[in-house]
């Protein structure tokens, strides 16, 4: 996606509220880009956010009111995930456009409370998934279109990481994936059979997760913490292809012309490159310039994020006696 005529126009004025390891790379990706300022970053930290705003020569501020009222047209929000409603609602309601990243929220029902703020005050709400923006992911993309899929395998393990402590694989890892499969194949999860372990942390650091969407695709997801490296592939089968795609060395390979032999052939495909992030910002600012719908809207999260929910809902369930009621459990 190209930059609509971003050197052509006002800068946009675009604040980063959180600034970890996420949140300062999207303030790295922000200060570089053409048609935007960089105004500042918003952290509690006061060691990370002078070291960010001494790097890229950008203001610095305690809290997020704070970078809010020196003047701002948009923002993202890279805090943790529990702080992400308040956070949205504050900056829609005051007309400013949103990009949150991944999870949206720590309940579906707050990120439904984010989407329909969103909607009522007219301001652009995208959400960060960012592997959608992988190359190979969207290789992947072309590839499958107009083709009639049959079932996606995705493995994406590791090691554990230590910033991780207050949620599991299924919404630090899986969700990615989980919105693939919705993407992949413009399709609900309708069917969810979790395998969940905790076999040395706190939360769930195994996840084997089966799913069936609507148009009737069979998918796979297998997610640990416990892989000594990391490893991100894809494999889809269609009716005419076999698809695999490695999304850290960016290469898909595309196995199709099958024999009854069981002959086929192979090609590798034309992957591009460009950083995810970048892509993924933006794709963001060209939403607001152009008032159109971002790639990732506030729905397609909320939807990730309640099939990821149910995953964990579900395991829940089998291990209580009797079955757990009430609302569901939070995450982040």
């Amino acid at each position: 996606m190209g930059e609509v005529g971003l050197g052509e126009v006002n800068p946009l004025k675009i604040g980063v509220i959180g600034v970890g390891v996420m949140g300062s790379n999207h303030a790295r990706v922000l200060a570089d880009m053409a048609g935007v300022n960089l105004v500042g970053v918003a952290d509690p930290d006061r060691k990370q956010r002078e070291h960010v705003g001494r790097t890229l020569g950008c203001a610095e501020f305690a809290d997020a009111d704070g970078l809010i009222r020196s003047g701002v047209d948009a923002v993202t929000i890279a805090a943790p995930t529990h702080l992400h409603h308040a956070i949205a609602l504050d900056c829609i309601s005051r007309g400013i456009h949103v990009m949150v990243e991944k999870p949206i929220a720590p309940t579906v029902d707050e990120g439904r409370a984010i989407v329909a703020a969103a909607r009522r005050a007219g301001t652009t709400l995208m959400v960060g998934h960012v592997e959608r923006f992988n190359p190979a992911v969207e290789s992947i993309k072309r590839a499958i279109k107009n083709q009639d899929i049959l079932s996606i395998a995705i493995t994406r393990v590791g090691p554990f990481p230590p910033r991780m402590s207050n949620v599991g694989v299924v919404i630090d890892l899986a969700v990615h994936d989980i919105d693939l499969i919705r993407w992949f194949t413009d399709s609900e999860i309708v069917e969810i059979q979790p395998q969940l372990s905790s076999a040395v942390a706190e939360r769930e650091d195994i996840a084997l997760l089966q799913f069936r969407t609507a148009s009737g695709v069979l998918a796979h997801i297998n997610t640990n913490w416990l892989t000594p490296f990391k490893a991100r592939t894809i494999h889809v089968a269609t009716r005419d292809k076999y698809l695999i795609g490695d999304l850290l060395t960016l290469q898909v390979t595309e196995c199709f012309g099958f024999q009854p032999d069981g002959s086929y052939s192979m090609r590798h495909l034309s992957v591009g490159y460009t950083e995810p992030l970048r892509a993924e910002l933006l794709a963001f600012v060209n939403a607001i310039r152009t008032s159109r719908a971002p790639p990732v809207t506030g729905e397609e999260a909320v939807a990730s994020l309640d099939v990821a929910i149910r995953c964990l809902d579900e395991r829940a369930g089998r291990l209580s006696t009797p079955q757990r009621k009430g609302p569901r459990r939070a995450v982040g």
